[in-house]
Protein backbone atom coordinates (compact mmCIF):
# COMPACT_ATOMS: atom_id res chain seq x y z
CA UNK A 1 0.00 0.00 0.00
CA UNK A 2 0.89 3.44 -0.74
CA UNK A 3 0.94 5.70 2.60
CA UNK A 4 1.39 9.27 2.81
CA UNK A 5 2.14 10.67 6.43
CA UNK A 6 1.89 14.19 7.59
CA UNK A 7 3.96 14.85 10.28
CA UNK A 8 7.25 13.05 11.51
CA UNK A 9 6.73 14.08 15.08
CA UNK A 10 6.83 10.37 17.99
CA UNK A 11 4.11 9.40 15.99
CA UNK A 12 4.69 10.32 12.59
CA UNK A 13 8.17 9.02 12.86
CA UNK A 14 7.03 6.00 14.57
CA UNK A 15 4.44 5.08 11.92
CA UNK A 16 7.32 5.64 9.01
CA UNK A 17 9.14 3.32 10.84
CA UNK A 18 7.03 0.50 11.42
CA UNK A 19 4.88 1.15 8.05
CA UNK A 20 8.21 0.73 5.98
CA UNK A 21 9.25 -2.28 7.87
CA UNK A 22 6.05 -4.23 7.15
CA UNK A 23 6.27 -3.41 3.13
CA UNK A 24 4.54 -0.51 2.63
CA UNK A 25 5.74 2.40 0.40
CA UNK A 26 5.73 5.37 2.67
CA UNK A 27 6.01 9.09 1.41
CA UNK A 28 6.98 11.18 4.21
CA UNK A 29 6.51 15.26 5.22
CA UNK A 30 6.70 18.00 7.50
CA UNK A 31 6.36 21.91 7.76
CA UNK A 32 10.45 22.26 7.09
CA UNK A 33 10.51 20.47 3.93
CA UNK A 34 12.07 17.36 2.50
CA UNK A 35 15.52 18.26 3.10
CA UNK A 36 14.74 18.46 6.74
CA UNK A 37 13.94 14.69 6.65
CA UNK A 38 17.09 12.80 5.26
CA UNK A 39 18.06 11.13 8.10
CA UNK A 40 15.02 9.35 9.01
CA UNK A 41 14.39 8.72 5.23
CA UNK A 42 17.60 6.82 5.27
CA UNK A 43 16.96 5.23 8.27
CA UNK A 44 13.52 3.85 7.36
CA UNK A 45 13.39 4.21 3.77
CA UNK A 46 10.56 6.04 3.38
CA UNK A 47 10.45 8.94 0.73
CA UNK A 48 10.94 12.20 1.85
CA UNK A 49 8.34 14.74 0.42
CA UNK A 50 6.11 18.21 0.10
CA UNK A 51 3.00 18.33 2.30
CA UNK A 52 1.49 18.64 -0.99
CA UNK A 53 2.59 15.66 -2.44
CA UNK A 54 2.37 13.62 0.44
CA UNK A 55 -1.69 14.10 0.28
CA UNK A 56 -1.48 12.81 -3.33
CA UNK A 57 0.82 9.36 -2.58
CA UNK A 58 -1.31 6.95 -2.98
CA UNK A 59 -4.33 4.87 -0.74
CA UNK A 60 -3.63 6.36 2.99
CA UNK A 61 -3.01 9.84 4.07
CA UNK A 62 -2.00 10.12 8.08
CA UNK A 63 -2.39 13.56 9.22
CA UNK A 64 -0.55 13.52 12.67
CA UNK A 65 0.54 17.87 13.31
CA UNK A 66 -0.66 19.81 16.47
CA UNK A 67 -4.00 20.49 16.56
CA UNK A 68 -3.51 23.81 16.36
CA UNK A 69 -1.43 23.49 13.04
CA UNK A 70 -4.24 21.78 11.49
CA UNK A 71 -5.65 24.96 10.27
CA UNK A 72 -1.96 25.79 8.38
CA UNK A 73 -1.83 23.38 5.94
CA UNK A 74 -2.33 24.37 2.67
CA UNK A 75 -5.76 25.54 1.74
CA UNK A 76 -5.67 23.57 -2.03
CA UNK A 77 -4.18 20.71 -0.20
CA UNK A 78 -6.76 18.24 -1.25
CA UNK A 79 -7.00 19.44 -5.11
CA UNK A 80 -7.26 16.14 -7.22
CA UNK A 81 -6.76 13.91 -4.69
CA UNK A 82 -9.37 11.22 -5.04
CA UNK A 83 -12.13 10.51 -2.37
CA UNK A 84 -11.73 7.13 -1.66
CA UNK A 85 -8.18 8.19 -0.31
CA UNK A 86 -8.70 7.01 3.33
CA UNK A 87 -7.78 9.61 5.73
CA UNK A 88 -6.23 9.32 9.35
CA UNK A 89 -6.62 11.85 12.04
CA UNK A 90 -3.78 10.95 14.94
CA UNK A 91 -4.68 14.17 16.80
CA UNK A 92 -5.51 15.23 20.38
CA UNK A 93 -5.95 18.41 21.84
CA UNK A 94 -4.11 19.98 24.53
CA UNK A 95 -4.75 23.39 25.23
CA UNK A 96 -2.60 23.60 28.13
CA UNK A 97 0.26 21.99 26.85
CA UNK A 98 0.28 23.02 23.65
CA UNK A 99 -2.72 23.90 21.64
CA UNK A 100 -3.98 27.10 23.39
CA UNK A 101 -7.91 27.60 22.81
CA UNK A 102 -9.65 26.18 20.43
CA UNK A 103 -13.34 27.07 20.61
CA UNK A 104 -15.43 24.80 19.17
CA UNK A 105 -13.56 21.89 20.57
CA UNK A 106 -14.13 23.54 24.23
CA UNK A 107 -17.68 24.03 23.26
CA UNK A 108 -18.15 20.53 22.61
CA UNK A 109 -17.54 19.88 18.71
CA UNK A 110 -15.53 16.21 19.02
CA UNK A 111 -11.47 16.89 17.89
CA UNK A 112 -11.67 14.57 14.88
CA UNK A 113 -15.05 15.99 13.63
CA UNK A 114 -13.08 19.37 14.11
CA UNK A 115 -10.09 18.48 12.01
CA UNK A 116 -12.62 16.60 9.42
CA UNK A 117 -14.32 20.36 8.83
CA UNK A 118 -10.89 22.14 8.52
CA UNK A 119 -9.42 19.68 5.84
CA UNK A 120 -12.86 19.17 4.33
CA UNK A 121 -12.56 15.62 3.95
CA UNK A 122 -13.69 12.61 6.00
CA UNK A 123 -11.35 11.19 8.94
CA UNK A 124 -10.72 8.11 10.24
CA UNK A 125 -9.93 9.06 14.32
CA UNK A 126 -6.72 6.15 15.09
CA UNK A 127 -3.16 6.13 16.72
CA UNK A 128 -4.04 8.90 19.30
CA UNK A 129 -4.38 7.13 22.33
CA UNK A 130 -1.06 5.04 22.32
CA UNK A 131 2.10 5.91 23.03
CA UNK A 132 4.78 5.91 20.69
CA UNK A 133 7.08 4.10 22.04
CA UNK A 134 4.60 1.01 22.67
CA UNK A 135 3.13 1.88 18.88
CA UNK A 136 7.00 0.99 17.91
CA UNK A 137 7.79 -1.98 20.15
CA UNK A 138 4.30 -3.99 21.45
CA UNK A 139 3.06 -5.29 18.94
CA UNK A 140 2.17 -8.80 18.71
CA UNK A 141 1.29 -11.81 16.17
CA UNK A 142 -2.82 -12.08 15.95
CA UNK A 143 -3.84 -13.80 19.03
CA UNK A 144 -1.00 -13.53 21.06
CA UNK A 145 -2.32 -12.88 24.79
CA UNK A 146 -1.80 -9.51 26.20
CA UNK A 147 -2.21 -8.08 22.48
CA UNK A 148 -2.94 -4.33 22.48
CA UNK A 149 -6.05 -3.17 20.79
CA UNK A 150 -6.69 0.72 19.88
CA UNK A 151 -10.30 2.03 19.01
CA UNK A 152 -11.19 3.55 15.49
CA UNK A 153 -13.61 5.48 14.94
CA UNK A 154 -15.21 7.48 11.89
CA UNK A 155 -18.10 7.60 9.55
CA UNK A 156 -17.23 5.47 7.00
CA UNK A 157 -17.14 1.40 7.45
CA UNK A 158 -14.78 0.60 4.59
CA UNK A 159 -12.18 3.51 5.57
CA UNK A 160 -12.56 1.52 8.91
CA UNK A 161 -11.87 -1.41 7.94
CA UNK A 162 -8.61 -0.31 6.46
CA UNK A 163 -7.43 1.36 9.25
CA UNK A 164 -7.99 -2.24 11.49
CA UNK A 165 -6.23 -4.15 8.74
CA UNK A 166 -3.10 -2.09 8.80
CA UNK A 167 -3.32 -2.10 12.76
CA UNK A 168 -3.38 -5.90 12.88
CA UNK A 169 -0.37 -5.79 10.38
CA UNK A 170 1.39 -3.54 12.70
CA UNK A 171 0.61 -6.12 15.80
CA UNK A 172 -2.34 -4.33 17.38
CA UNK A 173 -6.35 -5.44 17.29
CA UNK A 174 -8.35 -2.98 15.89
CA UNK A 175 -11.97 -1.78 17.71
CA UNK A 176 -14.94 -0.01 16.27
CA UNK A 177 -15.18 2.69 18.08
CA UNK A 178 -18.63 3.95 16.35
CA UNK A 179 -18.76 7.35 14.47
CA UNK A 180 -16.62 10.28 14.30
CA UNK A 181 -19.10 12.32 16.79
CA UNK A 182 -18.40 9.38 19.03
CA UNK A 183 -14.81 9.59 18.66
CA UNK A 184 -14.87 11.91 22.26
CA UNK A 185 -14.96 8.27 24.27
CA UNK A 186 -11.18 7.89 23.28
CA UNK A 187 -9.45 11.96 23.43
CA UNK A 188 -7.67 12.21 26.64
CA UNK A 189 -8.72 11.70 29.77
CA UNK A 190 -10.89 9.06 28.98
CA UNK A 191 -10.32 5.33 30.67
CA UNK A 192 -8.37 4.31 27.21
CA UNK A 193 -6.51 6.88 26.53
CA UNK A 194 -2.85 5.47 26.92
CA UNK A 195 -4.36 2.19 28.30
CA UNK A 196 -2.75 -0.75 26.55
CA UNK A 197 -6.18 -2.89 26.96
CA UNK A 198 -7.07 -6.01 24.89
CA UNK A 199 -9.85 -5.77 23.03
CA UNK A 200 -12.59 -6.51 25.65
CA UNK A 201 -11.03 -3.97 27.71
CA UNK A 202 -11.18 -1.01 25.71
CA UNK A 203 -14.65 -1.65 24.61
CA UNK A 204 -15.37 -1.27 28.40
CA UNK A 205 -13.10 1.47 28.77
CA UNK A 206 -15.37 3.36 25.72
CA UNK A 207 -18.40 2.75 27.42
CA UNK A 208 -17.47 3.98 30.94
CA UNK A 209 -16.18 7.33 28.98
CA UNK A 210 -17.90 10.54 29.93
CA UNK A 211 -18.34 13.40 27.42
CA UNK A 212 -17.09 16.20 29.81
CA UNK A 213 -13.33 16.71 29.20
CA UNK A 214 -11.44 16.36 32.03
CA UNK A 215 -9.72 19.34 33.71
CA UNK A 216 -6.04 18.34 32.64
CA UNK A 217 -7.78 18.40 28.84
CA UNK A 218 -9.63 22.07 29.18
CA UNK A 219 -8.68 25.46 28.11
CA UNK A 220 -7.82 27.47 31.34
CA UNK A 221 -8.89 31.17 31.71
CA UNK A 222 -5.22 32.28 31.00
CA UNK A 223 -4.34 29.63 28.06
CA UNK A 224 -3.89 31.95 24.79
CA UNK A 225 -6.27 31.47 21.63
CA UNK A 226 -5.30 28.80 19.48
CA UNK A 227 -5.77 29.20 15.95
CA UNK A 228 -9.70 28.48 15.02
Amino acid sequence: MRIGIIGAGQIGGTLARRLTAIGHEVFIANSRGPASLAALAKETGAKPVTVEQAARSGDVLIVTIPMKNIPRLPSGLFEGVPENVVVVDTGNYYPQQRDGLIEPIEHGTTESRWVSERLGRPVVKAFNNIYARHLLENGKPKGAPGRIALPVAGDDRRAKDIVIRLLDELGFDGVDAGSLDESWRQQPGTPVYGSDLEVQGVRKALSAAKPDRSPDFQAESGSPAGTR
